[in-house]
Formats: C-alpha cells, sequence, structure tokens
C-alpha cells in the first residue's frame, strides 16, 4: 500500500489528524494495534479546550458535542471548608466543555468510513523503518500475513508505550520526566454530579477531584499511595473518603451509586525532544504525558495534530517545507507550558509525602494569594481554558 501519511495509532489524536488531512485531499492511512471496541472502552479525559472544540467544529463532526456537551464557565478549588471558584468565563471570556473522550472518538471513529478514511484496527508489530529518509514505511502482521505500507510522512499518534517515539534513535532524543509519589484512584457513576462544577480540593487527608461526563454521569478522583490495590477499595469505601476529602457541602450533594469503572492510574510528567525526527512526527503521549490536574492530555494532543495536519497540507499542497522542519519546536513550546500549568496545579493541591509544615504554609499562602487576586485568577483561568495555538 501507498499513500502520502501513514498515521499510527487510532485514539482520538490519530483519528483527528486523519480526518483534517482527508478533509484537505491528502491520502492517509491509520494503523492500530487494538479492536475499535477496545479503543473505545477506555475511560480518558473529559473536559475540552476551545481548539479541541473548535476541530471538531471545524469537521463539522461537533452534533452530538453541542447537544450533550455541558459547557462550563469556571471550576472550584477548596482547601478545607473554602471554596475558592475561577470564573473562567468572566476572567477570559471563554469556556471549557465536558465531553468525554470516549465520545470524542466514538464521533471520529463513526465517521471515518463514509469521509473515505481507512483505519486498519488489529495491526500487530507495527513497526516504522527508514524514518531519517523521505521514503520511510510502516509493516505490520494483519491476520497472520506482513504487511507494508510506503508513505512520505509517518506520524506517531501510538501513545506512550507504542512504537514510534522508540524509532527515533537514542543519540537523538531526550526524555525530561517526573514520577508522581501518589496515584489517582477514579470512580464513574451514573449518578448526577454533586456540583455544576468541578471541584478540586486539597484535604489533610488528601487530593480529591468531583468531575462529570453529563448531568447523569459523574466521575470523581482521591489520590492515593502507589502501593495500593483497586480491589482493597470497596465502591462504599471510596465515597466516604470523597465525602470527607470534599468537604461537608460538597459531600450533602453527593448522590452513591454502583460503580461502572474504577481504577488507579500513576501520575507524571514527561516531554519527549524532538516532535519531529526525519519523516517522523510525533502527536499526543507518544511525546508527552501530563498528570490529569490541569485537564491538558487530550487538548494538547489535539494542539499537536492542529500543527501537524497544518504543516503536512502546507507541504503536500504547496510544497512548503519549513512548516514541517518547525513542528517539533511550535508544538514543544505549548506543549511545555501546559506542562507547567499541570504541575504547578498538582503541586498546590497533592499533599505529597515528602512535604513539612514549610510546603504546607506555602500552599496554604498560594490558596490565601489566589482567592484574593484577580490577576491569580486569571492566569489560572487562561492556563485552564487552553492558551492560544
Amino acid at each position: 500500500m501507498k499513500t502520502q501519511v501513514a498515521i499510527v495509532g487510532a485514539g482520538p489524536a490519530g483519528l483527528l489528524l486523519g480526518h483534517l488531512l482527508r478533509a484537505e485531499g491528502i491520502d492517509c492511512v491509520v494503523v492500530e494495534r487494538q479492536t475499535g471496541d477496545y479503543v473505545l472502552s477506555r475511560i480518558r479525559a473529559g473536559v475540552l479546550e476551545r481548539i479541541t472544540v473548535e476541530l471538531m467544529e471545524q469537521l463539522g463532526l461537533d452534533v452530538r458535542l453541542r447537544a450533550e456537551g455541558l459547557v462550563e464557565e469556571g471550576f472550584n478549588l477548596a482547601d478545607g471548608e473554602r471554596l475558592i471558584r475561577i470564573d473562567v468565563a468572566n476572567l477570559t471570556g471563554k469556556t471549557v466543555v465536558v465531553y468525554g473522550q470516549t465520545e470524542i472518538t466514538r464521533d471520529l471513529m463513526d465517521a471515518a468510513a463514509p469521509r473515505g478514511l481507512e483505519v486498519i484496527y488489529e495491526a500487530g508489530d507495527v513497526a516504522l523503518h527508514d524514518i531519517d529518509s523521505e521514503a520511510p514505511f510502516v509493516t505490520y502482521a494483519k491476520d497472520g500475513v506482513s504487511q507494508r505500507i510506503d508513505a512520505r510522512f509517518i506520524v506517531g499518534c501510538d501513545g506512550f508505550h507504542g512504537p514510534s517515539r522508540q524509532a527515533i534513535p537514542a543519540s537523538v532524543g531526550r526524555s525530561f520526566e517526573r514520577v508522581y509519589p501518589f496515584g489517582w484512584l477514579g470512580i464513574l457513576a451514573d449518578v448526577p454530579p454533586c456540583n455544576k462544577e468541578l471541584i478540586y480540593a486539597n484535604h489533610e487527608r488528601g487530593f480529591a477531584l468531583a468531575s462529570m461526563r453529563s448531568h447523569t454521569r459523574s466521575r470523581y478522583y482521591i489520590d492515593v499511595p502507589l502501593t495500593e490495590k483497586i480491589e482493597d477499595w470497596s465502591d462504599d469505601r471510596i465515597w466516604d473518603e470523597l465525602a470527607v476529602r470534599l468537604g461537608p457541602d460538597a459531600a450533602a450533594r453527593i448522590t452513591r451509586g454502583p460503580s461502572i469503572e474504577k481504577s488507579i492510574a500513576p501520575l507524571r510528567s514527561f516531554v519527549f525532544e524532538p516532535m519531529r525526527y526525519g519523516s517522523l512526527l510525533l502527536c499526543g503521549d507518544a511525546a508527552h504525558i501530563v498528570p490529569p490536574t490541569g485537564a491538558k492530555g487530550l487538548n494538547l494532543a489535539a494542539s499537536d495534530v492542529h500543527y501537524a495536519a497544518a504543516a503536512l497540507s502546507g507541504f503536500f499542497k504547496r510544497g512548503d517545507a519549513d512548516a514541517v522542519a518547525g513542528y517539533s519546536e511550535k508544538a514543544l513550546a505549548r506543549v511545555w507550558k501546559a506542562e507547567r500549568f499541570s504541575w504547578s496545579l498538582t503541586k498546590l493541591m497533592h499533599r505529597f509525602p515528602d512535604d513539612g509544615p514549610f510546603e504546607r504554609r506555602m500552599q496554604v499562602a498560594e490558596l490565601d494569594y489566589i482567592a484574593t487576586s484577580r490577576a491569580a485568577q486569571q492566569t489560572i483561568a487562561e492556563n485552564y481554558v487552553g492558551l492560544p495555538v
């Protein structure tokens, strides 16, 4: 098979890029090692920045998003009995939308065949070759038969553990990483949210987050040591802990119910540089991971895809190679700012095991400053709603 762009990974980043390229008349093929059902089963983020919403609008794939998405004008930081509301709409003139990553993926997946986007699922043993040349290719196995896709460019949208980043020589790439000493235990339940806006809580027993996926489906998190096992956490134990950490007002509005999904996810900050090597571009988790505190994972992938689609479109339609050459620098500038915000919010709202009285006083002072300073709130709001692309 020959194509102009081979995309590795059919998560939201790979599918979004495929649709954007097809809309520009650029040939592309997406290969994915998992089944489509498996891709849809992954429970992920749910807060969308403007860039993500605008790309779905640009593609005309925003019908369900507009009908079912919850427009959020602000969110809350809680410390003890105090609730600090960050009025995002008033401070920035923008909003975010709560709409699950699974739903974004479903919208993109359902539109693939009608729009001529070829997606090959259950592609095993995916490998990238000759990425330092102008004729790279991808090999994979399908139904026991070896296959090959020749392309002009390959875009790796295959996540942290995928083969794309691994294809870049160790002598070229450099990784930056911070592993956090706790994980997020998440519970998803078909119950109404306890609050119409998200609540991030810093409690002496640990962090908690009250979030939602819809008016009838809620997503909650607490931080736990990495040694914890999910089977030791019954639904009742999680609800009890949430009630304590979120504070009495939120606890009074919590509706308990059986979990649909429970899991513990470790937290890390990770960036790989460069995001382009030869004819390979990296997008999303293949190049960077953020702790979920800042709600940036999916949105960073979307901004990567925005830059990559523009660069590849310029190359194929106008013969402009400069945008491809500058892709990594442009994408990384936004990535590092989002990493900074996610890292700083994680530090502010979590109690770290090695922290002492000084670090706690710093958190209190920072929260006091945020509560009384419009400038501080505006900085948080600008980052939360998404910096310009």
